[in-house]
């Protein structure tokens, strides 16, 4: 007989529903300790920490016996109340010696309201604007921020400090709307359903995370009408378009601060009575002020300032609306943990009341439902503020996983995830191997780590051998067929289908190299683009693991009308898998498989993975 937890927070035996609850929901608990334990009494002490930690006790009255064990049961009322409860359970004997089991999670979110699934379901692809695709050498002539202009498109970034010690991010490709226009049908035969920018507006930084002007498309790149053409040839492929919304902080050149004068506006800097002075915090005006992570380039707002919310979110002309009018369909929010939990309800209450299938995507690197902030514990997916989060810990875990981390952690830290999310926050995940913010993926995978003792040169002029790089392409197979097979949208970091290489910023954002690229990468990124629209238990069904131990890892798919088997082997040697749940149709991987009496054994090469239809 298999062994019996007193408690287990994931099995539908002990607790229902399953991991987060909606407001309301009478949540059930059932402890089932052994007899022999002689337990004569049980409790639940339930802390409501969003109100004011206020801690309920329940008896939790025996209910019976089953296969040598008691049962206390109990359920726990969550109306009226959003937020996390902290939960243990006492146990006591006859002679009044006691246990306690805890303390254990339960997040309560508000489900009042409908989250748009589309964007959960689909691939996402992640554009660099600059580093995409130009279809001219732009002339910088007149445009903010004293740019240059790289004649070549192979060239790399620079990324040496000037003569003053600082790094500028002012050299320029020139990608532009036009570029991506040309290659949308490309986009559409990888599979993609959402394209998501990093920072469009007008900046004088290549990456464009310092704000200028938020009412206009940064010159290089078109103009706001060439924003909306780029939109509607998008929709009229079955693609939408996601915007990196950046609203933390703005550019210290920009018409808002007007740091170096080449706006024509009175900026907070110049004067004291500018209508922009009271959006930034200055500890000495005006040459002392907060600024993002003590960037002096990048000064930060005052987000509870009642002119700048009615500016980006509170207006009917908002910013928020007005870029959602010119044809986007969400926002991803840039450091989301620096915006107050009132701040981003605005902007999720405006892109809602401006498209009712909007959705609005958070940056946060950790499990958002525990995440503390500033000293205060974050409302992310508590409802009505954001409808999913980019998946950092997704990428630890997959990397991790094929690094050599083992199955069990795998399993165990993507299941906490799940418990600790709203199903809607968990499906509408931005799943990603790799981003602006980290190295890419196959140079990872490949050298096998960052190689932060290295000298900045030795990165830059960093390649992976062809022994690394067949190794790389073979993980990255694997991990990318992974990421394509979990609940959330799967988004590919331009160029990864490219077999693009690099370390971190600016390493990891080079030009898409168009003619250069690693035909057998693109032929396997194409099909699982087919894989993900084509199955709908991939995009919209449940999850449930059959195996994680070691180098290998298997789960379920599964919805009324799919069952799918998706197996892993992250190890330097074959693996083999047990399974007796169906019959078993080969849909990608080059697995071996036999069948006797039913059980099937399914081996897998190194580094691989396989995708089975279970009949």
């Amino acid at each position: 007989m298999p062994y019996l937890p007193t408690y287990d927070s994931r099995d539908p035996r002990y607790k229902t529903p399953y991991g987060a609850a909606a407001s309301g929901t009478q949540v059930q608990f059932t402890l089932r300790p052994p007899r022999k334990e002689c337990f004569c009494h049980a409790s639940l002490a339930a802390r409501f920490e969003s109100r004011h930690n206020e801690i309920v006790v329940m008896k939790m009255p025996w209910k019976g016996h089953n296969l040598g064990r008691d049962e206390f049961s109990t359920a726990l009322d969550t109306a009226g109340y959003v937020g996390l409860v902290w939960y243990s359970f006492r146990l006591e004997r006859l002679d009044g010696r006691w246990t306690e089991l805890g303390p254990y999670q339960l997040t309560v979110y508000d489900g009042e309201e409908t989250v748009p699934t589309w964007f959960g379901e689909g691939v996402t692809y992640q554009i660099f604007p600059d580093r995409f695709r130009r279809s001219r050498i732009p002339d910088p002539e007149g445009l903010v921020g004293g740019r240059t202009v790289h004649q070549s498109w192979e060239e790399a970034p620079e990324f040496l400090p000037n003569d003053y010690g600082e790094i500028r991010n002012r050299d320029f490709f020139g990608g532009d709307f036009q570029g991506v226009i040309e290659k949308l049908d490309y986009l559409k035969e990888l599979g993609v359903e959402t394209v998501y920018f990093n920072p469009i507006f007008e900046a004088a930084e290549n990456h464009r995370y310092g704000t200028a002007d938020y009412s206009r498309v940064d010159p290089m790149l078109g103009t706001n009408e060439d924003f909306t053409r780029l939109c509607d040839e998008a929709h009229r492929r079955g693609m939408r378009v996601m915007l990196d919304g950046v609203f933390n902080h703005t550019g210290f050149v920009s018409r808002y601060f007007n740091g170096d004068g080449f706006y024509p506006e009175t900026g907070a800097c110049q004067s004291e009575d500018s209508p922009y002075r009271p959006w930034f915090n200055f500890t000495q005006w005006p040459n002392k002020y907060d600024s993002w992570w003590g960037i002096y380039s990048l000064p930060a707002v005052n987000e509870n300032n009642p002119s700048y919310q009615e500016f980006i979110f509170g207006g009917e002309d908002s910013v928020v609306r007005r870029w959602l009018r010119a044809g986007a369909d969400g926002w991803r929010l840039d450091v989301a943990d620096e915006l107050p939990d009132s701040f981003v309800h605005g902007i999720h209450e405006a892109a809602r009341a401006e498209k009712p299938d909007a959705v609005v995507i958070g940056e946060v690197w950790e499990d958002g439902s525990t995440k503390v902030a500033y000293g205060v514990r974050r409302k992310h997916i508590l409802g009505g503020h954001c409808d999913g989060l980019m998946n950092y810990p997704l990428r630890s875990a997959i990397l991790s996983f094929f690094q050599g981390g083992g199955g069990e952690a795998f399993v165990e830290g993507m299941e906490t995830i799940r418990e600790n999310y709203p199903p809607f926050a968990f499906y509408s995940a931005m799943n990603s191997l790799d981003t602006h913010d980290t190295p890419r993926i196959l140079t990872l995978l490949g050298a096998g780590g960052e190689y932060r003792d290295q000298s900045k040169e030795w990165r830059a002029r960093f390649r992976l051998s062809h022994r690394q790089r067949l190794r790389g392409r073979q993980l990255l197979k694997a991990a990318a067929l992974l990421l394509f097979c979990f609940p959330g949208s799967p988004t590919v970091y331009y160029g990864d289908e490219a077999g693009m290489e690099g370390f971190e910023d600016p390493f990891n954002r080079q030009t898409y190299p168009w003619g250069r690229e690693d035909r057998e990468l693109m032929d396997w990124y194409r099909t699982l683009g087919r894989l993900r629209k084509d199955h709908p238990a991939l995009r919209q069904g449940a999850i449930r693991y059959i195996y994680g131990r070691g180098p290998l890892m298997a789960f379920l798919r599964e919805m009324e009308e799919e069952r799918l088997l998706c197996v892993f082997n992250a190890g330097d040697e074959d693996h083999a898998l047990t399974f007796d749940g169906g019959r078993l149709i080969p849909l990608l991987g080059q697995p071996q498989f036999s069948q006797k009496d039913g059980l099937y054994t399914v081996a897998l090469p190194p580094r691989s993975g396989a995708v089975f239809s279970v009949r």
